[in-house]
């Protein structure tokens, strides 16, 4: 009865696990977004961290609430401080500044 009983609580305890809500892992599962597929085939990520947390340039989270999506395409085109321009091209400028203007 007493193994029955610890089976059942390692059991119970792997499916919970399996369950959890890692949040890290979500964020990069979903691509869905070919604005988030641009930034990430770009230089973007070298400077602005895979989940836009920052590195050698600035946290991009909340980019999405101090500008709008045409002032984001134009730092993209023309850079701004120590950005250089032309990181992106093309549509993907588009894409990359529609889904950093979501992030507030």
């Amino acid at each position: 009865m007493k193994k029955m009983m610890i089976g059942t609580a390692l059991a119970a305890s792997m499916t919970l696990a399996a369950c959890g809500n890692n949040t890290e892992e979500t964020k990069t599962a979903d691509n869905s977004d070919p604005g988030l597929t641009a930034y990430q085939n770009h230089s973007c990520v070298g400077c602005h961290g895979k989940n836009l947390e920052g590195a050698s340039g600035p946290n991009l989270a909340k980019v999405g609430a101090k500008y709008s999506k045409e002032e984001i395409a134009d730092i993209i085109k023309n850079g701004k401080g120590n950005m250089p321009s032309g990181q992106a091209q093309g549509e993907d400028v588009e894409k990359i500044a529609d889904y950093l203007s979501k992030q507030k």
